[in-house]
């Protein structure tokens, strides 16, 4: 018999993008075998995101145009797995009949038992409770397939914020750390076979352990032996981590200033291979619109925070998240924004204009502000964003820095690569590089989305 074939359609964050490398792990030990060409899969798994209105329209568009696959083969299934199956549930199967399987983010490593059970039954299945004990499982990760340098690693998932236009509480559930030893286990895993740089992920990693301080969550399991009995916090968990043979590089997202300690403000002086980057959302610079998005900060909180970092660690590079355009903001409210985007001068900025969205308090909030306001304000926030941006690549030229080879570029005798700051930079030299080798290249060129250079030595 053949082996049938799966896809997966990721779309959204760094957090579907590691649940899709499980995904994928897992059909690969069952039955199926991974294969890049969607028409010809035996089921095809789409992995939503309804963080943001853009994302959640296209993996719809994708789904209604798996209608046609399906009427050419009526035995192929169709998975709806992320946060638009946890948000939509039942309901989804109205708007994409065709599809077999609605999973939500806590279901994802019942996938290979869910799709044998519509394979038997013939009918649609749907899996979207949310449990407040769930234990997230121990996971060894497969180092065969994807980057074999680099690898996501997941912490905790979920959050307790609930800011006013975030569905993440409603479709990824409250906050549950993973344990301490299958962290560390994992980590070990992946640097005993090559990986030489682990990215931590969850919504709020600055929360880490704060959930199993009173009861562990595999306590609350059941289980006979607990793996969370360090109740480490998260700057314990970085230093841990920081401190397995192989691991040259340490990175993690993403935090909420609220959250930020100076002890893991710290961190990036007391652990050297800690990448001196640091993802810090503000979304508003007026402290009446952080107040309506329930940030609990103020504007002068978050620069107080950011000069701290810096004295710790002057060379850091701060990147941040803005909102643009929230009800009720004013030209005011826009101007603070654009006064803190000032302040701060990021490395780079993910900048987005305000949509509703299901489930969020703010969606039914007064004052929207017209399509036309948004999109002027966000026109002009970006377009000043992309000159700090470059004038602070400009900085970096004469510099030598540590770049982590990912491949090569597009033009000859050129490669790709990161720093530690995580700049790509694209340069010349060397004719036998390796992905995830370490070499010193001296910066000659900043542009707006990388810098180049030329090999050293």
């Amino acid at each position: 018999m053949a082996e049938k074939k799966f896809y997966i359609a990721t779309f959204g964050c760094q957090m579907n993008d590691r649940d899709s490398e499980i995904m994928h792990q897992l059909l690969n030990e069952s039955d199926y075998a991974a294969t890049a060409d969607m028409e010809n899969a035996d089921l095809v798994v789409v992995n939503t995101c309804s963080v943001r209105e853009k994302a959640e329209q296209k993996a719809y568009s994708l789904l209604g145009s798996l209608k046609k696959l399906k009427r050419r083969n009526p035995d192929l299934i169709v998975a709806v797995t992320g946060c638009v199956a946890q948000q939509d549930g039942e309901n989804l199967l109205k708007r994409i009949p065709h599809a077999d399987l609605i999973l939500g983010p806590q279901k994802i490593y019942d996938l290979p038992q869910l799709v044998k059970t519509v394979e038997k039954q013939h009918a649609p299945q749907t899996a979207t409770e949310l449990n407040s004990a769930f234990v997230i499982p121990p996971f060894l990760p497969d180092v065969e397939s994807g980057s074999q340098f680099k690898r996501f690693v997941t912490i905790m998932q979920g959050c307790n914020n609930f800011c006013t236009y975030c569905v993440v509480p409603f479709t990824r559930g409250r906050e549950i750390s993973r344990a301490f030893d299958d962290i560390i286990g994992e980590v070990s895993h992946l640097a005993s076979r090559g990986i030489k740089e682990v990215t931590l992920l969850g919504q709020n990693v600055n929360s880490y352990g704060l959930d199993s301080k009173d009861k562990c969550a595999a306590c609350a399991s059941g289980e006979k032996t607990c793996r969370s009995t360090t109740n480490a916090d998260f700057p314990a968990l970085l230093k841990a981590v920081a401190q397995i043979p192989g691991i040259e590089r340490l990175r993690f997202t993403s935090s909420h200033p609220k959250d930020l300690s100076v002890r893991l403000m710290k961190c990036f002086a007391e652990i050297d291979n800690l990448c001196p980057h640091f993802h810090l959302p503000f979304q508003s610079g007026s402290d009446r619109i952080l107040k309506l998005m329930n940030r609990r900060y103020t504007a002068a909180d978050y620069l107080e925070k950011v000069r701290q970092l810096r004295e710790i660690r002057p060379d850091i590079v701060l990147t941040t998240d803005i909102i643009v355009g929230f009800p009720g903001e004013t030209d005011e409210d826009f101007e603070a924004t654009m006064y803190l985007l000032e302040e701060v001068r990021y490395h780079s900025a993910f900048s987005f204009q305000y949509s509703d969205r299901p489930y969020a308090k703010s969606a039914d909030f007064p004052d929207k502000v017209a399509p036309e306001v948004k999109s002027a304000r966000l026109a002009r926030l970006q377009k000043r964003q992309s000159e700090i941006t470059l004038a602070r690549n400009l900085e970096y030229i004469g510099q030598t820095m540590p770049v982590m080879v990912e491949g090569q570029g597009k033009a000859d005798n050129q490669w790709s690569g990161r720093t530690v700051t995580n700049h790509i930079v694209n340069f010349t030299g060397g004719s036998a590089l390796q992905p995830g080798q370490t070499v010193e290249v001296e910066i000659e060129e900043g542009l707006l989305h990388s810098l180049r250079g030329r090999l050293v030595g």
